[in-house]
């Protein structure tokens, strides 16, 4: 897909604020720092529309990325960052449910993973969480380029089942540096974006 437009909209905290144009969106969640602004950086071709950041935890707020005026990238705020306080994780807890409850252009969810290690518990319970509110998941499984291609097989199987992916889930490895992936990211998005 070429991208020709993309900006961010807002960065809500509340129902409230979500825009109300009724476009689909696509939500993105991951680990903190494990790649997911460097993920909708490569797929839109832009050096720095969603800001990469060396300190994890940097979004806390669900930031709504409107491309080509078509849909929505929501990135959602990082899981798993020990550093953040108990409250500011409850917080993003009920703003992250709540969205993912009430939301009716949420078509599809890119949940990125870092292919190098097994998934972490975190990891595993945000799949459930997906998969609870029976929301369709693509599994972005990046920084692909650190493995050697003879063991990627292996690092991808170990994704799958650590997940405990389901049959329907699409996996796709992934290179924010060399851009491995992105055709196969784009089409499936396209999937659910119409």
């Amino acid at each position: 897909m070429k991208v020709t437009e993309a900006e961010l909209v807002i960065s809500a905290v509340s129902q409230k604020q979500y825009p109300n144009d009724r476009l689909p969106e696509i939500a993105l969640a991951g680990r903190s720092n494990v790649g997911k602004s460097s993920f909708i950086n490569k797929l839109i071709q832009r050096k720095n529309l969603a800001r990469t950041s060396s300190k994890p935890g940097k979004t806390q707020t669900l930031n709504f990325y409107k491309i080509n005026q078509a849909f929505y990238f929501v990135d959602v705020p990082g899981y798993g960052y020990a550093k953040v306080s108990k409250t500011e994780r409850e917080k993003w807890g009920v703003m992250m449910e709540e969205y993912f409850e009430t939301r009716m252009s949420l078509k599809a969810c890119v949940q990125i993973t870092d292919l190098r290690h097994e998934p972490t518990k975190d990891d595993v319970q945000m799949y459930n969480f997906l998969k609870y509110y029976e929301l369709p998941v693509i599994i972005i499984a990046t920084k692909m380029d650190k493995i050697a291609k003879g063991k990627r097989a292996a690092h991808l199987k170990q994704t799958i089942q650590t997940l405990h992916a389901e049959t329907d889930d699409i996996v796709i490895p992934f290179s924010a540096e060399t851009g491995e992936g992105i055709k196969d990211a784009w089409r499936c998005i396209r999937q659910y974006i119409g």
